[in-house]
């Protein structure tokens, strides 16, 4: 009796260890704010433009007897230079009218002079991807294939398309050869071809349309009103900033340098990155939020525009799920991975639900409160990643879970266990919202 006492003892103290394991990393895990982030990493406030996060997440062992035996990407290109000239252009044509009227202070000639360095750098590379980007798609490519061995097997099958864009079949190029670095027996193809734009990048023209309805914009108007304009900047910068404010739109001007500060983090250029220190953590901040509720009003389950936006991916989800459900029946399916961009990536997250990204509000404020940070959601180099288990090619219970840039993500359906879901759940889940929309429309 005393040994049974004991025994229930210890496996109540062992359970007790772990509940309060598992809670405080969730403290934890939360405990980070915004602002931490940006001061840690300063890119984290450019959005879109962050760069692609440190790996440092572990991942739950399968339950049972299961394995890995095929896997599921869309994934974004990675570090770009600019899209176009036009973006550097707002803030340099404003500093060089400022400065041929002789209104520049010698820290204003300073940045000027950076300004037009930085422009020499990126002249006729737009849109192109860098070669740290390149860096950043061999590693993921690297880890996936050392994470899951038992798909990236010799003999394996893998299929890699990439949209039409050049950095888009870098990207796809730069990963398949670290994958055959690790698995030279692999058997992999790559596609990149107009005939696969109506899924691999699909953009809906009525709801890029009307996004903005007049809800929407005066609810964005209150809340970037406080948070745009740099007053000290201006200071710093312009001998007489009254007088330049007939050539130097304040909010535009604040608003693009610090674009073009940041952005040089994801260039060959980025390791000079002294023009990120003419902005406190504040004005950062600011950015950050008036781009987050922007790209939210864009993409995600927004009331103010009638929640539909992330139904523009709709055809890629009934993609990603038909190909599932075809690789399933193989007996080594190995792996498909799509190279794309995040005006996907990210509303196909918010279609789905994960980590919480379906949230429903009309109130921007809500979204920092309630974890809608899009910077976490699409860096250069974002992906998603579906892994697919099973005990043997026989087991019809099969499990997956999802990795949204190479962590264990949460999904709106009840798991089997921790980050496992089953996979008929998640069919069902999305064929019920999918068929929600066709009602809406």
């Amino acid at each position: 009796m005393a040994t049974k006492q004991l025994l229930h003892g210890k496996v109540l103290t062992i359970l007790l260890t772990a509940l309060f394991a598992f809670h405080f990393s969730l403290l934890t895990s939360h405990a980070q704010t915004v602002r931490d982030l940006i001061r840690k990493y300063p890119s984290y406030a450019s959005c879109n433009y962050h760069i692609y996060p440190e790996i440092t997440a572990t991942l739950t062992p399968p339950p049972g007897d299961k394995k890995p035996f095929y896997l599921s990407h869309y994934g974004r290109h990675g570090s770009r230079y600019i899209n176009s000239r036009s973006g550097y252009d707002i803030p340099y044509k404003m500093m060089a009218q400022a400065d041929s009227l002789d209104e520049l202070t010698v820290f204003g000639e300073e940045v000027y002079a950076e300004m037009r360095r930085i422009m020499r750098d990126t002249e006729n590379r737009w849109g192109e991807l860098s070669g740290y980007g390149k860096r950043q798609l061999e590693a993921i490519g690297h880890r996936m294939a050392q994470r899951f061995p038992e798909i990236f097997c010799p003999g394996a099958r893998v299929t890699a398309v990439s949209t039409v864009v050049p950095r888009c079949i870098e990207s796809m190029g730069s990963a398949a050869l670290q994958l055959l670095q690790v698995c030279p027996q692999l058997n992999i193809t790559m596609e990149s071809s107009q005939r696969n734009q109506w899924y691999m990048n699909y953009q809906d023209r009525k709801l890029r349309r009307n996004y903005m309805t007049p809800e929407a914009q005066k609810a964005y108007d209150a809340y970037t009103a406080s948070r745009m304009g740099n007053s000290q900047l201006m200071e710093l910068i312009f001998k007489n900033p009254d007088i330049v404010k007939e050539i130097v739109d304040e909010d535009y001007f604040n608003y693009y340098l610090m674009k073009m500060s940041l952005f040089q983090l994801n260039t060959s250029y980025n390791q000079d990155t002294h023009l990120i220190k003419l902005f406190s953590e504040d004005a950062l901040y600011n950015m950050w939020q008036v781009d987050n509720a922007l790209w939210y009003i864009q993409h995600g389950a927004c009331k103010l525009n009638g929640g539909c936006q992330p139904y523009s991916q709709r055809y890629l989800l009934r993609h990603l799920i038909e190909e599932a459900d075809s690789c399933i029946q193989l007996d080594q399916p190995g792996a498909q991975l799509r190279f794309g961009h995040e005006t996907v990536i990210l509303p196909l997250l918010c279609l789905i639900g994960v980590d919480g990204y379906d949230l429903e509000t009309d109130n921007l404020d809500e979204l920092e409160e309630k974890g809608w940070w899009c910077s976490s959601v699409f860096p250069m180099g974002c992906n998603l990643q579906f892994v697919f288990y099973r005990s043997n090619p026989k087991d019809q219970d099969v499990l997956f879970k999802v990795l949204l840039n190479e962590a264990e993500a949460t999904l709106p359906i009840k798991p089997v266990t921790g980050p496992y879901y089953r996979w008929t759940d998640f069919r069902q889940f999305c064929f019920d919202k999918l068929a929600k929309y066709k009602q809406k429309k």
